[in-house]
């Protein structure tokens, strides 16, 4: 631990998870104000002592956080994600597995959207084993384990009185890894979107290609009619969020 950021010179991967942790009965959107000053100064001394990193953001609410990062850094989006997708997904994975009993492991799955109440998981693209999850599981049951999955961390914030760390830190760890040994992952992750899925100038959980150069490609699945009107819903939630930082933004000018 440092506040010495000279510490981090030349870093080619930065996570940043600096923030107030959210407690119980607090919304993610109760925390922009504070956090979205963290993360500005966090990222300011980033950019100075490493100008050519690759920044992943952690800290809550995370989509908007993400583009906090993004527009105080002023690098390629390639190079400023959030991560999301790959904590949500395990939590979905781990619930699924439960019902199933069989190993998280055998399971495949996509969640796409903001990270909050408004995700979307995708059972139509989660599989075990090579098999459609719908094959083996009832659609109540199904739909029941999709909410608890949306609202899995405020489920962990009130057992537990503060924010998740270990799966947070694994699912970052995970990212990290990916870049710096350039294994071209395909994970869920946060990033902005400029026309994909139909959606601009807003950060939403995507499948992309991770590798050296931080996000080599957004992966475009043929989404349905539905599952486009629930990722179009989970954007316009992301963009309200992102349009209270703007504001704070032109209020503190």
């Amino acid at each position: 631990m440092t506040n010495d950021y000279s510490a981090t010179a030349n870093s080619e991967v930065v996570v940043i998870t600096s923030g107030l942790p959210r407690k119980p009965g607090m919304s993610r959107d109760d925390l922009i104000a504070t956090n979205a000053g963290i993360v500005k100064s966090v990222t300011e001394q980033i950019i100075k002592y490493s100008p050519n990193c690759i920044i992943i953001v952690v800290s809550n609410p995370l989509d908007v956080m993400t583009y906090c990062s993004f527009l105080t850094a002023g690098f390629d989006s390639k190079r400023v994600f959030g991560m999301a997708g790959i904590l949500d997904t395990a939590r979905y994975r781990a619930f699924l597995a439960e019902a199933l009993n069989c190993s998280p492991k055998d399971i495949q799955a996509v969640l796409m959207g903001g990270h909050g109440d408004t995700m979307v998981p995708l059972p139509r693209y989660t599989t075990v084993a090579g098999i459609p999850v719908t094959e083996l599981i009832a659609d109540d049951k199904l739909e029941a384990i999709v909410q608890r999955t949306k609202v899995g961390g405020g489920e962990l914030v009130n057992l537990m009185g503060t924010s998740a760390w270990y799966a947070p830190g694994a699912a970052a760890a995970q990212m990290v890894e990916a870049i710096v040994r350039d294994q071209k992952r395909i994970f869920p992750v946060c990033a902005w979107l400029q026309g994909e899925y139909g959606e601009k100038d807003v950060y939403l959980g995507v499948p992309v290609k991770l590798g050296k150069n931080g996000i080599e490609e957004i992966i475009e699945l043929k989404l349905n009619k539905d599952e486009k009107e629930l990722l179009a819903k989970s954007s316009i939630a992301v963009k309200e969020v992102m349009s209270v930082l703007d504001n704070m933004a032109v209020s503190a000018k």
